[in-house]
């Protein structure tokens, strides 16, 4: 083997500083590693390798013929959100079919597990929990196709039996977009009165609204694992933490986000991996998947099992010690994986500094404690400021709050919120 590609489709920036560390341990062996992009601007620091922008509208067949057209011998996708994954996994069987293995879930699977009713079907059958929830169909309710006149109704009735609030989220939509609220029957009414068919008298009048899944609003501890690998050995990352689910819609990256010891959930979870382990096997998942759950009363609820890799992987890899990237190009040259799930070796702690930090500061950062990646988040052309995870051992929890209260003393970062949470997240 002499060359892999890997497939991305957001800023490479934020695989720091894991995929750097993959290619480079595949430069060692001999290999080449290309990076074929959709979004971003890619340098030697960010992917020390072969680099190929291509338009963000690549169809499947165009990017397959990109990847085979360089002469790669395999392919590993580590693209996100949803809609890129069913990307790649259309890549994969055209360059499979010309005999470039592609690391990929198969695209059947993939399909299912993009369309976020076909997700909780699956969950509820293989006993996972799930909210209870209803699928809202926009065609049906704009009356495009057959007439079902008793449709609507059939929603608030099911609206009623499962009790308000209740949220909305698009089929088809990741990273906490297009989630909606609805409190009580009043706004139910208003959210389906979106699906109403426009008036025929505009020219080229469509409906904008899509359809959804409308489910019980579950409160509790937001958390999410990765799965790495394929059937007959996966290796479950350890829990991350990510913020808190309720009523209100947030920002994916909003809230401290974390990985450390709470031994009393990690306990309740180890059967529920077993089970996520068994799921991934029936499936066929290849690669890497993101399971989205909130804890509650002792018990995990599924949200989402998206087949990529996850908007918390730096943080798993962080605080396990483990490298997602450098296991799928593993998976790629066909050798072993470690099974079961991967140990904890110390803390993970990401937060946002919305108004960016200065280059100084972040050399500060650096001096005083074990700075994972600092660099700038941007999701759909937006930057958010910048992204920051550092590591800590456990019995250095005391001595990192005295460095980075220091830090916010001399510089004002992290923000006076940040630094709260993480005093109350390192104290308790």
């Amino acid at each position: 083997m002499r060359k892999i590609a890997f497939l991305r489709s957001v800023r490479i920036q934020r695989a720091d500083p894991y995929v750097q560390q993959a290619v480079r341990g595949l430069a060692a062996d001999g290999i080449e590693a290309g990076l074929f992009h959709t979004s971003g601007t890619v340098g030697d620091e960010d992917f020390p390798g072969h680099r190929e922008r291509l338009d963000r509208g690549v169809t499947p067949r165009e990017l397959a013929d990109a990847v085979a057209a360089w002469g790669a011998d395999a392919a590993v996708s580590i693209s996100l959100p949803c809609e890129n994954a069913l990307r790649d996994a259309a890549a994969k069987t055209f360059l499979d079919a010309v005999g470039i293995p592609t690391v990929m879930t198969p695209l059947a699977a993939t399909m299912l597990l993009v369309d976020k009713w076909e997700t909780k079907q699956l969950c509820k059958r293989a006993g996972l929990l799930v909210p209870d929830g209803f699928r809202v169909d926009s065609d049906l309710l704009a009356g495009r196709g057959l007439p079902v006149p008793g449709y609507r109704d059939a929603l608030r009735a099911q609206a009623e039996r499962i009790g308000y609030p209740l949220m909305s989220k698009p089929v088809w939509d990741s990273t906490s977009m297009g989630i909606r609220t609805l409190r009580s029957p009043t706004d139910l009414d208003a959210y389906l009165d979106v699906h109403r068919a426009p008036d025929p008298a505009l020219p080229g009048a469509v409906s904008q609204a899509v359809s959804a899944v409308v489910e019980k609003v579950v409160e509790g501890d937001l958390c999410s694992v990765d799965i790495v690998g394929h059937p007959g050995s996966y290796q479950v990352l350890p829990l991350c933490w990510t913020g808190r689910a309720g009523a209100e819609p947030v920002f994916t990256f909003a809230d401290l986000r974390w990985c450390g010891p709470r031994e009393e959930a990690d306990a309740a979870f180890a059967e529920v991996a077993r089970t996520l382990e068994d799921f991934c096997g029936s499936l066929g998942v290849r690669g890497s998947v993101n399971v989205d759950m909130v804890h509650t009363g002792g018990r995990f609820v599924i949200l989402e099992i998206n087949p990529r890799i996850g908007g918390a992987t730096t943080l798993s890899c962080a605080a396990s010690d483990t490298n997602t990237f450098a296991s799928l190009a593993r998976m790629a040259r066909g050798l072993p994986l470690p099974e079961g799930t991967a140990q904890r070796v110390g803390w993970a702690i990401e937060f946002l500094a919305e108004d960016g930090i200065p280059p100084a500061v972040v050399v500060e950062l650096r001096r005083r404690v074990r700075v994972v990646t600092a660099h700038e988040l941007v999701i759909d052309g937006t930057s958010h400021g910048d992204i920051v995870v550092i590591t800590l051992a456990e019995g250095e929890e005391n001595r990192t709050v005295r460095a980075l209260t220091e830090l916010h003393e001399a510089t004002g970062f992290p923000a006076a919120e940040v630094m709260a949470k993480i005093t109350s997240l390192l104290n308790r």
